[in-house]
Parts: structure tokens; C-alpha cells; sequence
């Protein structure tokens, strides 16, 4: 079995996990960089023990251990694709969904269904609801807003050109 390293990697250089800068599409917070894996592997690779590796990378033993394994099992160290049904709204139905709320903020969850009905995307209310929870758009209240006309504004002006100079306590008296 062959291990896929970078040809042009510095095995001597920091150790930090932190220090890796991944560009692995499918990869979670919580794993490690693929650099640093591949390193866990060379270094396995030319006989160093588990616990020295632990050591020196500054990684728990049981991840140099599922690293290595996987590493025998599979003959690599990438993330392999992951289990689990594709998400129901593709790519382009969630972006029209953020779209069309983002234009008209008051629209409903059921008009949103019929939306998708008529675009040929079929969802359920929660299916809808949690593809905008993924976009950072949720259900609020929206703030009151003042219904002031003109005269409003102008008598509100007014009051406070007049009542400019007055004391605290006649203030707090007004308030």
C-alpha cells in the first residue's frame, strides 16, 4: 500500500495541529488536516511508535491510532465520502428560498411551500424551515416601528425645540 504524501513537505517543521491549513472539501472542524495525517503516516511509516508520534504532533493516541488504521484499511488518509441521504433542497432551491425571503421578510412558511410546489421542488414546512436555519434566516418578531406622518415629526420636533432649556426635574416630571 502507498501513502499519499506531498512530494515538497518539510517533515522536520511545526508540529501544532493549528498550523494546518486545510483545502479537503469534506472535511469537519474536529478532523485533523490532511498534512498533519499524511505526517502521522511517513513517521508510522519509518517506525516510530504510537506514543512518540503522540508525543511529538501533540495528538491523542487513539487518533494516531484510527489515523493509522484507516490508513491500512483504505490505502489513504482523505476523508472518505460520508453516509447519509442527500439533503432534499439542492443548492439552487435553498439560495431561491433565501432569496425570496429576503425580498418579502413577512412571506409564510406554507406560501414558501407553494413555491416550491410551482418551482418543482416539492418540501415539507420543516424541510423549508430548517433549509433557511442553514442560511441564518429564522422566524421573528418584527420591531415595531412608530406610524409617524409629517405633523407628527413636526409636533414631535417642536416639543423638543421648546422643552430644550427646561431642568432634570422638569424633565423627569414630562417623562
Amino acid at each position: 500500500m502507498a501513502v499519499v504524501v506531498n512530494p515538497g513537505l518539510d517533515r522536520s517543521g511545526p508540529t501544532v495541529n493549528s498550523a494546518c491549513q486545510s483545502t479537503d472539501q469534506a472535511m469537519k472542524s474536529k478532523e485533523l488536516c490532511v498534512d498533519l495525517r499524511d505526517r502521522i503516516v511517513w513517521r508510522h511509516r519509518s517506525g516510530e511508535g504510537y506514543r512518540k508520534l503522540s508525543a511529538t504532533l501533540k495528538v491523542p493516541v487513539s487518533t494516531v491510532d484510527s489515523i493509522i488504521h484507516k490508513w491500512k484499511k483504505f490505502g489513504t488518509t482523505r476523508t472518505r465520502p460520508r453516509a447519509g441521504r442527500p439533503a432534499k433542497p439542492s443548492d439552487r432551491g435553498r439560495r431561491t428560498l433565501v432569496r425570496e425571503v429576503t425580498e418579502n421578510p413577512m412571506v409564510t412558511l406554507k406560501e414558501l411551500q407553494h413555491f416550491s410546489v410551482e418551482r418543482g421542488e416539492p418540501s415539507k414546512r420543516t424541510t423549508i424551515s430548517a433549509a433557511l436555519h442553514q442560511s441564518g434566516l429564522y422566524g421573528r418578531v418584527t420591531r415595531r416601528k412608530p406610524l409617524l406622518s409629517k405633523r407628527h415629526m413636526t409636533a414631535h420636533l417642536e416639543f423638543a425645540k421648546t422643552h430644550l432649556k427646561d431642568s432634570q426635574t422638569m424633565r423627569n416630571k414630562i417623562l
